[in-house]
């Protein structure tokens, strides 16, 4: 099973709103998934990405890979 560290969009139309979760790469981006890591809103200005940072290492251990645009939330902290 391949799996990786993603966005899965959750919120309204025209409100996006992200948890950043460990899902199998086969399923579908807002689908089942295995844990969730944190959130990413890009509506806030203040406070934008909120992440579990020794989970998202323990499942880097694992062999999970993340997408570009998690691995760039991440570095950013």
């Amino acid at each position: 099973m391949a799996v990786k560290i993603r966005l899965a969009r959750a919120g309204k139309i025209h409100a996006p709103f992200y948890h950043i979760v460990v899902a199998d790469e086969r399923k579908a981006r807002d689908g089942r998934f295995i844990e969730i890591l944190g959130t990413y809103d890009p509506r806030n200005k203040k406070q934008r990405v909120a992440v579990k940072k020794e989970r998202v290492e323990h499942w880097m251990k694992q062999g999970a890979k993340t997408t570009e645009t998690v691995a760039k939330l991440v570095r950013s902290l």
